[in-house]
């Protein structure tokens, strides 16, 4: 029986809940801020709160935004020093985990988008 003819004998409820994880995953990072931030995240160990606005182009109220939620879903982590007062910011075991995921769909929005 192909995919297709088993996804049709299946129930709404039991696609949605097959669905569910991917959907969850893209509710923490799919907006255009969070990948920006997690891209610029993945080349670097660890970045100031500056260095990350400087790269992404993000004003100051949305990367805090973002960087909160990212942290609030464990991608990101904050780390405070206080001499001189800076915050740095590094991925997650869960954020680095995401890095083979992200170059794959780099490579498929090349072949697929931009190409």
């Amino acid at each position: 029986m192909s995919q297709h003819a088993q996804q049709s004998d299946a129930t709404v409820e039991q696609v949605n809940e097959a669905a569910c994880p991917t959907v969850e995953a893209i509710d923490q990072i799919g907006s255009k801020w969070r990948l920006l931030v997690l891209y610029d995240l993945r080349e670097a160990d660890e970045k100031r709160f500056n260095e990350i606005k400087r790269s992404t182009q993000a004003n100051s109220r949305t990367l805090s935004r973002v960087l909160d939620d990212l942290a609030d879903a464990s991608l990101v982590t904050r780390r405070v020093e206080d001499q001189p007062i800076a915050t740095y910011y590094s991925l997650t075991q869960k954020g680095e985990a995401l890095c083979p995921v992200l170059s794959d769909l780099e490579d498929w929005a090349t072949e697929w988008i931009n190409g």
